[in-house]
């Protein structure tokens, strides 16, 4: 008996080997076919079933496969036996793996594509071995898995078309503030702790002046300078790392012996209270006015000052510029410009002397007023303060809202928001530059 037993161990047999993994638990449960199991049957189409021994072993069944998928038929069901006496079928089909000059075939899964499985010659004493040590290739599977991952391609064309309030550019805002220099050769700057306290000033003091913004991050941005070398030695060994990390100028040495300075701007990242409205401003032969008028607060954001309420033919009153405007003064908000002509026109910088760079009323106006002489639309984007203050104004496009807090009312406006007379024009020097200026009040012909 025992030789017999030995003699039946030492057969050959061909049996199952896993060429693919599952995305499926079951793949080690007993329901699928796993490496080791002994192929007993194969049922190839309307074929007769070729059962166990195979004529040639494996060679045998590749003819078979090969055979099956000249001719299209690709529908197969392997049985196979296992120690113990259990048995499992698999439905599966036909198809070629490897290349054409080596190509061999493999069964795949109906129900679970990603599961393949091929054959091979084995003796029946190692596929006994393969069964009984299931239990640790399943722990060995385990440890030795990994997750994969990949590129897939994404259409950012379309998506920032559809999904963007203004096609191609972004409803993040940022202002970069330099670190305040302490000399005129800037080779000494405050400290970061004070050029975040300037952004923190910055922000509250835009909300405070009616800017409907809200704040979304600040951080840390390196920017790389020219340093001497005294500079380099000083901010590196002056003190302990904690020093260093609130310090606004630090230095070291490149390979090639050059002095590099890294300051530490901080960025600070902002985004409408509640979006962004387009304006479209039609022109008509005869229009000899715009009919409102643009000022520039401390902080650098351009907005609408006054509007021609006299007039109802007037272009911001056909654009409906002059409702938004009322809503604005009576929520106590400015009408802020965020771009003209799809172009950003918020500030965006701050110098290491303070000075906020930003957008200049003088040439802005002069665009506008170029455009009513060509009688090209102006289309303008306005920052909302709410979201039902786009939903009174006709012929305005929104955009879809971000952070939508609703302000507080208040039946007291800022001196800010009351519109100066126009005989009192004045003209004063910006103290962003010698050669930008700032209208309190311009009135657009």
């Amino acid at each position: 008996m025992d030789r017999l037993r030995q003699s039946s161990e030492r057969a050959a047999v061909v049996a199952i080997e896993c060429v693919a993994g599952s995305s499926m638990a079951e793949e080690w449960g007993g329901d699928m076919l796993q490496t080791g199991d002994v192929v007993e049957e194969i049922k190839i189409g309307g074929s007769p079933a070729a059962r166990s021994p195979f004529k040639g072993g494996k060679s045998g069944v590749q003819k078979l496969l090969h055979s099956a998928f000249k001719r299209g038929d690709t529908s197969i069901e392997v049985r196979v036996r296992r120690c113990g006496g259990g048995t499992a079928e698999l439905l599966a089909c036909i198809v070629p793996r490897g290349a054409a000059g080596r190509r061999q075939y493999v069964v795949r899964c109906i129900r679970d594509p990603n599961y393949a499985v091929g054959f091979v010659d084995r003796m029946e004493s190692e596929c006994i071995a393969l069964q009984g040590s299931r239990s640790s290739r399943v722990v060995c599977a385990l440890s030795t898995a990994k997750l994969q991952d990949g590129y897939v391609p994404y259409n950012w064309e379309k998506k920032m078309q559809e999904f963007l309030p203004v096609s191609n550019s972004s409803c993040f805002h940022s202002m970069l503030l330099l670190p305040r220099a302490l000399d005129p050769l800037a080779s000494r700057y405050n400290s970061l702790q004070d050029t975040l306290a300037r952004s923190n000033a910055w922000l509250c003091s835009s909300q405070a002046s009616g800017v409907p913004i809200e704040f979304m991050n600040a951080q840390t941005e390196a920017l790389l300078t020219k340093i001497s070398g005294e500079t380099a030695s000083a901010t590196v060994n002056g003190g302990s790392l904690s020093d260093l990390s609130n310090a606004s100028l630090y230095g070291f040495e490149d390979y090639h012996g050059v002095d590099i300075g890294v300051v530490k701007a901080v960025r600070l990242w902002y985004t409408p209270a509640a979006g962004e409205l387009a304006v479209d401003i039609k022109l008509q032969e005869g229009d000899t006015k715009l009919g409102f008028a643009i000022s520039r607060t401390e902080e650098g954001f351009i907005h609408i000052s006054s509007v021609d309420e006299s007039d109802n033919e007037t272009a911001s009153t056909r654009s409906g510029l002059g409702d938004l405007f009322r809503r604005a003064r009576n929520s106590s908000k400015l009408l802020v410009i965020s771009r003209v002509s799809d172009e950003k026109v918020l500030p965006w910088t701050v110098s290491s002397a303070g000075a906020i760079r930003c957008f200049d009323t003088t040439s802005l106006s002069q665009k506008l007023s170029l455009h009513r002489r060509a009688l090209k639309p102006i289309r303008i984007h306005v920052l909302l303060w709410e979201q039902a203050s786009a939903g009174a104004v006709p012929r305005c496009k929104a955009a879809p809202p971000h952070c939508v807090p609703l302000p507080r009312s208040s039946a007291e406006l800022p001196v800010h928001l009351v519109v100066a007379d126009a005989s009192k024009i004045g003209l004063e020097r910006d103290s962003a530059g010698d050669v930008s200026f700032r209208f309190n009040e311009i009135c657009l012909s």
